[in-house]
This record gives C-alpha cells, structure tokens and sequence, in this order.
C-alpha cells in the first residue's frame, strides 16, 4: 500500500529537502448519497461556492509545479457526485500525474468502471462491514450494502485488480465492527485487492456516535493480529501503530488537503484553514504556513510521550486525532495504545 498511497523515506527526504509537494488530496464536493454514522465531515454538510472546472485545473497544475506525483481525490461527500470529474481525471493524466480514489461505489456502473480502468485510477471502495445489515446501519442507508457490491463488481469485471490498476477496500475502525475486520483483510489479501484500515477520526458525525469507539486495547489487539497475519500468510511484515494498518501515515512531510471550497488544510482531520487558493498561490500559501511548517518538522516539534516512543522514526500518531482531542496538532496522539491516559470519549473544547 505503502507505494500506492505513499512514497519511500528517500522520496520524502528529498521532497522535504526542497520544500516540495509528492501528492495533494482533493475533496471534490459536499454532496453525499450516505450518512455514514462515522464520516468525519458531518451529517447534512453542503458548501456553498465550490470549485469550479478551471479552478481545481490550476490548483492541480500548481501542486504539479511544486513537484506533486499523484492526485488523491476525496470527498467531503461521494466524489462520483461531482460532475467534474471526469474532466479532472482526464486532465490530471494529461499532465502525466497518477491519481487515487476514494469512493462508496455505490454509483459505479459499467460505463464509469470501465473508464476509470481505461484511465489508470486506483480506486479504493469504502467498505466498514462484510455484514449486510451493520453495512447499511453505519452508512445510514438501506441498500448501500447491496449497492456497494455491485459497483465493486463492476470494478473486477472492467479489469481490476491488476499491476497497473490498483483496486483497494477501506474500512474505518469502530466498535462494531472490529471483530469482523481480520476476515475482510484476508478476504482481501486472497483477492489480490488492497486492505485500507484506518483509526476512527473524532471529528464529524463521529462525535455524535460515541459508541462507536473501540477502546485503545481493542484496537491495539486488532492492529497486531493484522500484522501477525500478514507477517505468517503473506510475508508482509510491518509494526503495529496507529493510525492506518500496516502504512505508515507520513502525510504532513509532502501533502496538504484542498477542499472543495479552495481552503488549504494540513489533511482532513486538522480542520484549519491556512490559505485560500482563489487569492494565493499554493506555493505561497505553504511558504508563508506556520501550521504546515511546524508539521513538516513533526519529529522535532512532536510533544509528550510521541517524541520518545520507540516508533518515533516512523510513526507520529493521527494528528487529526491530536488536534481534536488535545487541541494541539503538535500533541502526542491521545488514541495511541502507548499512551496511557484516560479515556478518550469525544471532541475536546480546547481548540485553537
């Protein structure tokens, strides 16, 4: 996953080095067809004054400018809702850039899967539940389930997975289903298709679904059996920590979030607004960031129990959970197993 989604120490180094972009993760929209209980944007989000056509071609042509490699498209909401992004997709293999995506599926058909293998995407289909009826309780519809099948189907029937077509499944931690989640890694190591588990983000509708948060342990116990898993049935050998299994999330060292409005974030999970591309250039805007300067220092800037722990060097916690939860982004992760604290129940009040 690790040369999917990210890039080598090496490729980081020299990123950092020259003060240069490897990807940017755009949100395309705020329209959503779910009401997932865990999505980190909110219930009932639409923004006003998105992005036009030829504004999200100029950020892309600026963050290739800065040195970016791969377009990772997101969403506030389902970016197959976006009616631009076919043209994004094309214009972004114009320029020779790879691209990701995140998606439910529920709207792919024939047509689109076979467009996006035609184009090189690598799609990664959201999928919390192998159970049909958590499936669709936690993405707050009846039929995702069913409807998520489908366009996953689509996907292998056009092609993927492949050596060029990289087809992936995410899953987002929570309490319900956390026993299930081994069996939907293997499920879908043995399909040749990607396994994408991630920390839950307290931010969002999360907060107002407190029970979905496993404890620390729970999750610790999940992330080893992954690891041990892949380490005895595949060969794959990776350490345990948070916040994505068997990747190590180094994000904030060479991209930076552009949501659907034209406000740059650190990443989805930091929700602060450091610059707007529609009255500064990207360059300037991360020249001229204090928030983004100290995070690309993170190893140095890091505080509490994350600056010694002995996964220093390849982990620092969810920031976005830092930032939530601490008020701080430069605050050790409160949901990391190592830490040993109280409880973490929900969104902090000490924001910045």
């Amino acid at each position: 996953m690790q040369e999917i989604l990210g890039f080598s120490d090496k490729e980081i180094a020299l990123a950092s080095h020259h003060k240069q972009l490897l990807s940017l993760e755009v949100e395309l929209g705020s329209r959503c067809n779910l009401h997932c209980e865990y999505c980190y944007s909110g219930k009932d989000l639409f923004r006003k004054n998105e992005l036009g056509l030829e504004e999200l071609f100029d950020a892309i042509s600026q963050a290739k400018a800065l040195g970016a490699r791969k377009i990772i498209y997101i969403g506030a909401g389902e970016p197959l809702l976006d009616t631009k992004l076919k043209d994004i997709v094309h214009y972004v293999n114009k320029l020779g850039l790879k691209h990701v995506l995140f998606t439910n599926a529920i709207l792919i058909n024939k047509e689109i899967a076979d467009y996006f293998f035609e184009q090189e995407v690598c799609v990664f289909v959201k999928y919390p539940s192998a159970k049909e009826e958590l499936f669709d309780r936690l993405a707050g519809c009846h039929g995702a389930f069913a409807s998520m099948k489908r366009g996953l189907k689509f996907l292998q029937e056009a092609g993927y997975p492949d050596e060029k077509h990289a087809l992936g499944v995410e899953s987002i931690v929570c309490s319900y289903n956390i026993k299930e989640i081994p069996d939907v890694w293997q499920w879908a190591r043995n399909n040749k298709i990607i396994p994408y588990v991630e920390c839950i983000t307290r931010k969002g509708s999360a907060i107002e679904h407190s029970d979905l948060f496993p404890t620390k342990e729970a999750t610790r116990d999940l992330f080893e059996i992954l690891a041990k898993i892949d380490n005895d049935k595949y060969g794959i050998y990776w350490k345990a920590c948070p916040p994505i299994a068997g990747f190590s999330c180094k994000r904030h060292l060479y991209s930076c979030t552009l949501n659907s409005q034209g406000y740059i974030q650190p990443c989805v999970g930091i929700d602060l607004k450091i610059g707007n591309i529609r009255t500064e250039k990207l360059a300037s805007i991360l020249r001229n960031s204090k928030v983004l300067r100290e995070l690309s220092q993170i190893r140095t800037n890091i505080k509490g129990v994350c600056k010694t722990c002995e996964f220093h060097n390849d982990c620092y916690g969810c920031r976005g959970n830092a930032y939530n939860l601490a008020g701080d982004y430069l605050a050790s992760d409160p949901t990391c197993w190592r830490i040993k604290n109280e409880a973490i129940t929900g969104n902090s009040s000490c924001k910045k």
